[in-house]
């Protein structure tokens, strides 16, 4: 098989290129930044989704992943994320249509939903709050719109909750970094949920939930769901799992919220001094983002990881250093 990958220099990209690269496929890995790691029978392509008027690919395509975007948030001007994601989905999906490609998978963000304390599905209307999430909300109707011009098109749409593992230098890759100088502050409570999944276990499902939308024989071929444990982990209980895997002497203590967003308005106030902090951060800690995978339980998929499973896999992959 023939695979394009966009963003196939980023954390998810770079490891779905491992598990294709195992599968013997063809892919082209395309992205604006250098490629990670270097595998064979992979065609490392250096462009930007916003414009793909001028790749030529010698061989057809059979299936896209679509997982470009300016994620980090906050990060970035407004403008950007609309620039990336919502010109990347349109040009990829034109790039689909004028080389009859009928097949992609595209990722998405719970972000769509915005921040929540009572839990969403893949049925709950969305209701962004930020940039990112607006932008992955019409990034996902422009996905839709190819989807619904072609009926023996396939869509796959992802909404990744907080994804960690080997290479994403994110939010669990900082938690790491705070634990392993023996200390946590919980900020303002113990008890928000932060909806998250491992990546290898978020390819699992990607590659479950893409061939279920492949053997359906109905007339829907777009498949949405949410790439989440089924099991909501609050802050505490992932902190807890951290320290029992290989942080076991960490002091604990929590930080009454009202100091909390006290330091995000101060340093909201003093933002244009350059302090290099962003109060939207320090709010973000206690929001919940508490996400139902019902499509995964409802559809018999089977988890591969426990958060302990997933933590251990880690660490092992990486001796211990969360990288």
């Amino acid at each position: 098989m023939n695979i394009l990958i966009t963003g196939a220099s980023g954390f998810i990209g770079t490891h779905l290129i491992r598990e294709l690269a195992t599968q013997r496929h063809r892919i082209f890995a395309l992205d604006i930044l250098p490629a990670r790691e270097q595998h064979a029978h992979v065609d490392y392509i250096t462009a930007d989704v916003r414009d793909l008027s001028q790749l030529t690919i010698s061989e057809p395509i059979d299936r896209i992943y679509n997982f470009a975007a300016v994620h980090t948030t906050p990060g970035h001007e407004d403008i950007e994320y609309f620039d990336t994601n919502i010109f990347g989905a349109l040009e990829v999906t034109k790039f689909a249509k004028q080389h009859a490609v009928n097949e992609i998978i595209f990722t998405s963000s719970i972000s769509v939903y915005g921040p929540n304390e009572e839990s969403r599905t893949e049925l709950s209307p969305l209701t962004p709050n930020s940039a990112y999430g607006f932008s992955k909300a019409q990034a996902e109707k422009i996905h839709q719109s190819w989807a619904q011009d072609d009926q023996t098109r396939t869509l796959t749409i992802v909404r990744p909750a907080v994804v960690f593992g080997e290479g994403e230098g994110g939010n669990f890759t900082r938690l790491a970094k705070v634990l392993r100088k023996g200390y946590f502050p919980f900020p303002g409570r113990k008890d928000t949920i932060k909806a998250c999944i491992y990546v290898k276990e978020l390819l699992a499902a990607i590659a479950f939930v893409h061939q279920s939308n492949l053997s359906d024989t109905s007339d829907n071929n777009v498949i949405t769901f949410n790439g989440a444990f089924s099991t909501k982990y609050n802050i505490e209980q992932i902190v807890d799992t951290f320290t029992e895997v290989s942080f076991p002497n960490v002091k604990k203590v929590c930080i009454p919220k009202q100091l909390i967003f006290g330091a995000a308005k101060l340093i909201s106030y003093f933002k244009g001094f350059g302090l290099g902090i962003n109060p939207e951060r320090i709010t973000k800690l206690v929001r919940s983002t508490n996400i139902n995978a019902d499509y995964l339980s409802n559809n018999g998929y089977t988890y591969r990881y426990t958060l302990k499973s997933s933590l251990a896999d880690w660490a092992d992959s990486t001796s211990g250093r969360y990288l």
